[in-house]
C-alpha cells in the first residue's frame, strides 16, 4: 500500500461472490484485502497464500487509519448511509480519536449517475486527505472508481456497514470477547437479522464457487 494514495477494498465470502460478478472492477483496485477469517484460511488451504484478516472496522484497520489521520491533520471525507447516521458515527468517532478532521460527509444514497459523478467532482475539488466509502457491495466500488476516476490522489477505502454500526452509543462494534474469539458473524446475525440469510450463503455457496474459481481459472 503506497503511504497516502491508492484506493482499496475489501472481500468477505458473502461479498466475493458478487465480485465474481464484476472481476474488471475490482481488478481497477490498488490493493483487496480479506476481510474475513474464512476467506484467509480458504486462501491459505488453496493458494498456499498466508494472509491476514484485514476488516475496515474498529478490530482492524479502522483504528490505524483513524489515529494516523488525527495525528497527521490528514481531512478525511465520509460517504456512507443515511444522513442522521453518517453524522452521529462521525460525533463518535471525532470524541474517540481526538484531533480527528472529518471535513466532510453526506448519505450514500444517490437517484443516478449524474448526482454520483457531481459528487465525485466535488470531494476531488475539496482535497481530502483521506476517502471512506460505505453503500453496500460493488455501488461503494464504482463510486470510489469515479472519485479517482476524477482526479481523487488520496487514501480511498470501502467500509461496507462500518459507518452504519458506528452510529451506536459508541465507536466500538464489537465486544472485546467477539473480536478475541473470531465470533464477529455470529454478532453481526444476533445484532442485524438481516445479515442471517448472507452468512448463511456464504456457509454453503462460497467453498463451491471458491474452488470452482481455482479450478477454471487457470
Amino acid at each position: 500500500m503506497q503511504k497516502g494514495k491508492g484506493i482499496y477494498t475489501f472481500l468477505n465470502p458473502v461479498s466475493y461472490l458478487d465480485a465474481l460478478k464484476h472481476k474488471d472492477l475490482f481488478a481497477s483496485f490498488d490493493g483487496i484485502f480479506a476481510d474475513g477469517g474464512l476467506l484467509a484460511k480458504a486462501i491459505k488451504m488453496e493458494y498456499g497464500a498466508t494472509v491476514k484478516r484485514r476488516s475496515f472496522d474498529m478490530t482492524s484497520l479502522a483504528p490505524i487509519v483513524f489515529s494516523y489521520a488525527a495525528k497527521t491533520g490528514k481531512a478525511v471525507a465520509i460517504v456512507a448511509t443515511k444522513q442522521e447516521l453518517v453524522e452521529k458515527a462521525v460525533g463518535n468517532l471525532e470524541n474517540s480519536f481526538k484531533g480527528l478532521n472529518i471535513s466532510y460527509n453526506r448519505n450514500g444514497y444517490f437517484k443516478g449517475e449524474d448526482e454520483m459523478d457531481n459528487e465525485a467532482q466535488k470531494i476531488v475539488s475539496l482535497h481530502p486527505d483521506i476517502l471512506i466509502v460505505g453503500m453496500g457491495i460493488i455501488k461503494q466500488e464504482q463510486f470510489l472508481l469515479k472519485v479517482r476516476d476524477a482526479g481523487f490522489l488520496g487514501l480511498g477505502f470501502t467500509c461496507g456497514g462500518f459507518i452504519h454500526q458506528t452510529a451506536q452509543d459508541k465507536a466500538e462494534y464489537y465486544p472485546d470477547w467477539v473480536d478475541k474469539h473470531g465470533l464477529r458473524f455470529v454478532y453481526r446475525m444476533y445484532k442485524e437479522p438481516h445479515t442471517r440469510k448472507r452468512y448463511a450463503k456464504a456457509a454453503f455457496v462460497f467453498p463451491a464457487k471458491f474452488l470452482w474459481e481455482k479450478f477454471t481459472s487457470h
